[in-house]
């Protein structure tokens, strides 16, 4: 066994591996970005390397400062985790070179099975059932157009080189293929550095099945059963569970066997994952996707039903040793399911968010158990990944398991970040996942219904009642001044109101007046109340606040100025709000529309210039955050008066990218100097 291994990822993966490697007794080597420098990676493990700024490519995606690291720690093996260099066949034959071994499949089966196109045929010879689609590599725009049409619509665009939904495509409409090949390519191009694609014909409401295999270098190739991932947006995993619903005995070990072939047909070793396509009517004819030669984020549920550490076979498995088990001895106990935290906004279109967690809550123990890169004090920002961290539940059937993980994630606090947490807990209590009825489409269209809707009342009565707190003086013995307290008090007359002008993120301002009673109590009006409700001032313990409305108690994870408030996996950002000013911002933008940036990013893509004419709806600008694409488009026919940024320009949420004026004021660029209409 290895005496000291370099991690060479990031974040939750990160610490997941440092794990394992501490509790077999191996000296683990986090690497950091200047923007990790204090990340909890970092900290967990034995040593930390530094190995370049901030942006991706030159730090952990530079395989020559990874191997300088290894080489100055004395590590023996490098671990990838998942991402940046996991499935890089390059990166495989550098460390080989080194003298490191590789904890993962040998070089070739990665090019082989990287590549989207040589697998299919790869399998497809082997015996694995294929889905139907484009053949040969290389082809043009013009001909992936012509393979489309003769599959028929719709049709799947995927990139060859690469996977997790990156640069995937549904397109309906024959009209759309060009756009849509051209910004599949740009997507590839930017995320693994290749844009070959291949069209494959769309199977609708499908079921995504993968089967996770682990294989010796010694012959011994196993599978350790199926995991479910329909649970589904934008071809992104984000619910997972094992074992599947949907499957049989009989089913499960045909997937299984063509998985192991599959696997051996490129001669793999280590731990990789076999995903297939169900048609959900009919299990029976299931269809080979692609291989991922690394781990998967979801491995943790296969773990918890086998009773294995798939990390710590990786590293056996590396190290030379032979699998201790064989087919026969892998048993599928009990239901375990996971769900993916992600650094997003459901309530503006599941943008990507950012901040810095102020107060953290992840919940563990009782079946339940949370991956995380994550600590207090972390930024998150728009330079990696969205995904936070993994909350798992296990329990002996998928019905307790579910109940679990719903409770777990109302428990989930992760202030000053906005997060999917409470989109999450909704979804897994929708009638179709608790009765199991899933395809990969389910999300998109529940998606709607699923996105907290109006802020309640509580949540500004809760951050009102703060902020009274904090207006009142502290106590002190002795004689106070009347006028100094909050409470209302005037003379000759009854309590006066407080206002307190309150404004949560995406939704319009509010105004919640409270006022003490004669007999101590207070009184209070939310937003849409007619008659004022019963209140308490409540009571705050750290990170508590619990307070009274109407008779209800209700208890948040808060920051003691309200500025967030948490509750059943939801979050909500509160700020103070001047309402002169808000109506000044809201007149000043009558006329000409300013476009903003929906959120902190990176321009990749600007389509027009000063003076350019456009049309409603036409693609303007491009900006990419955490590896999604967010197209800004022309709200209204126009001129284009002004454009603030160009590619490559780093932009912050709201920052204004373009000015289009209507056209019935649009004046010529050149006339327009110095003046806004």
């Amino acid at each position: 066994m290895f005496d000291t291994v370099l991690v060479a990822n990031r974040g939750e993966i990160a610490v997941r591996v440092v794990r394992t490697l501490r509790s077999m007794g191996v000296r683990s080597v986090a690497v950091y970005s200047d923007a990790d420098a204090g990340a909890r990676h970092v900290r967990e493990a034995d040593t930390a390397v530094r190995i370049g700024p901030a942006p991706a490519a030159e730090s952990y995606l530079s395989a020559e400062r990874l191997l300088q690291a290894a080489a100055r720690t004395g590590a023996r093996a490098v671990h990838p985790g998942y991402g940046f260099l996991a499935e890089n066949a390059e990166f495989a034959r550098a460390c080989e070179a080194a003298g490191l071994a590789f904890i993962g499949p040998p070089a070739d089966a990665i090019a082989l099975m990287g590549d989207k196109i040589r697998a299919k045929e790869t399998v497809k010879a082997a015996g694995v059932p294929v889905v139907p689609g484009s053949s040969g590599s290389g082809l043009t725009d013009a001909q992936l157009a012509e393979a489309a049409r003769e599959i028929g619509m719709p049709v799947l665009l995927k990139p060859s080189a690469g996977g997790g939904g990156k640069g995937m495509r549904l397109v309906r409409d024959a009209e759309r293929l060009a756009d849509e090949i051209a910004a599949a390519r740009r997507e590839a191009r930017a995320s693994f550095g290749d844009d070959t694609l291949l069209v494959e014909r769309w199977i609708d409401r499908p079921r995504h099945i993968e089967i996770q295999v682990l294989a010796d270098g010694h012959g011994n190739v196993v599978h350790l059963g199926e995991r479910e991932c329909s649970l589904q947006r934008r071809h992104q995993k984000i619910v997972e569970e094992a074992p599947s619903v949907l499957l049989d005995e009989a089913t499960r070990a045909a997937m299984g066997e063509a998985a192991v072939q599959a696997a051996r047909s490129c001669g793999y070793r280590g731990a990789g994952t076999v995903e297939f396509i169900v048609p959900g009517g009919d299990p029976s004819q299931y269809y080979f996707m692609e291989m991922n030669t690394r781990l998967q984020v979801e491995h943790p549920v296969t773990e918890l039903i086998t009773g294995l550490d798939l990390v710590e076979w990786q590293l056996r498995v590396a190290a030379g040793e032979r699998l201790a088990f064989g087919q026969d001895d892998v048993r599928l106990t009990g239901h375990a399911v996971e769900a993916r935290l992600c650094a997003e906004d459901p309530a503006r279109g599941f943008l990507p968010s950012g901040g810095t967690v102020l107060t953290l809550r992840e919940p563990q123990g009782d079946g339940v158990r949370t991956d995380s890169g994550l600590s207090e004090g972390t930024e998150v920002g728009s330079l990696y990944d969205p995904m936070l961290s993994k909350v798992i539940a296990y329990g002996p059937d998928r019905a307790t398991a579910l109940r679990k993980l719903r409770a777990a994630l109302a428990g989930t606090v992760t202030l000053g970040v906005q997060t999917n947490a409470g989109f999450l807990r909704r979804l897994l209590a929708h009638p179709a996942v608790v009765s199991g009825e899933l395809d990969t489409g389910l999300v998109e269209r529940e998606a709607d219904s699923l996105v907290a809707g109006e802020v309640p009342a509580e949540v500004y009565a809760a951050a009102a009642l703060l902020r009274q707190a904090a207006l009142a003086p502290a106590a002190s013995p002795g004689w106070r001044d009347p006028f100094d307290a909050a409470d209302g008090w005037r003379m000759g007359g009854g309590r006066a109101w407080t206002a307190h002008h309150l404004r949560v993120a995406g939704h319009d301002p509010v105004t919640v007046r409270v006022r003490a009673t004669a007999d101590g109590g207070l009184e209070l009006l939310p937003p849409g109340a007619d008659t004022p409700l019963r209140a308490s001032a409540g009571t705050l313990d750290g990170h508590r606040f619990t307070c009274t409305l109407d008779g209800v108690a209700h208890t948040f994870a808060a920051l003691p100025d309200g500025s967030w408030l948490g509750r059943d996996g939801d979050a909500w950002q509160v700020r103070d709000h001047d309402p002169v000013a808000a109506s000044l911002t809201r007149a000043g933008q009558a006329g000409a529309d300013s476009l903003t940036a929906p959120m902190p990013g990176t321009v990749t893509v600007v389509k027009v210039a000063v003076g350019d004419e456009v049309d409603a709806g036409q693609s303007l600008l491009v900006v990419e955050a955490m590896k999604m694409e967010h197209v800004i488009s022309a709200p209204h026919a126009g001129t284009v008066t002004e454009l603030d940024v160009s590619p490559g320009t780093t932009v912050a949420m709201d920052q204004v990218l373009a000015v289009i004026a209507p056209v019935e004021t649009a004046e010529p660029a050149d006339s327009a100097e110095g003046e806004t209409a």
